[in-house]
């Protein structure tokens, strides 16, 4: 699909540059209009290849409306992720799980001090006579 064509479908002019927001906007008013659910059976196979086109205008885009130096992109990017992200999105996953690594680590060590000293005071406390117990 080509971008005039997109924006054409979507209700811009051709060579616009729509925002996010704006293309966001475009495609809800014209899912509205043109659901195929919104249509009778027999024109529901019309009407679903015409949502199909609109949805791939939608995608496209929406993919090149993330590339443009818009302000209102990159402060979407931004606000959701916490910064934006450079190369491909690649984030440290290790560094995020590390520290519950050791928070259960700690804990199940500690657990286990705890079950041999609470064992060891209670042999000590009542000491069997049996030979074949501990």
């Amino acid at each position: 699909m080509q971008g005039d064509e997109a924006r054409i479908l979507l209700g811009f002019p051709p060579n616009s540059r729509p925002t996010l927001s704006q293309v966001k906007a475009a495609y809800r008013k014209k899912v509205w209009e043109s659901h195929p659910d919104l249509f009778p059976f027999d024109e529901k196979p019309m009407a679903e290849s015409r949502f199909k086109l609109m949805s791939e205008a939608y995608t496209y885009l929406l993919s090149g409306a993330r590339w443009t130096h818009s302000t209102s992109a990159t402060y979407t990017r931004v606000v959701r992720t916490g910064m934006p992200r450079a190369h491909g999105g690649r984030s440290n996953q290790a560094l995020i799980r590390l520290p519950f690594f050791f928070i259960i680590l700690g804990t199940v060590g500690l657990g286990g001090l705890n079950a041999t000293r609470a064992y060891k005071k209670q042999k000590e406390t009542y000491p069997s006579h049996n030979p074949f117990l501990p």
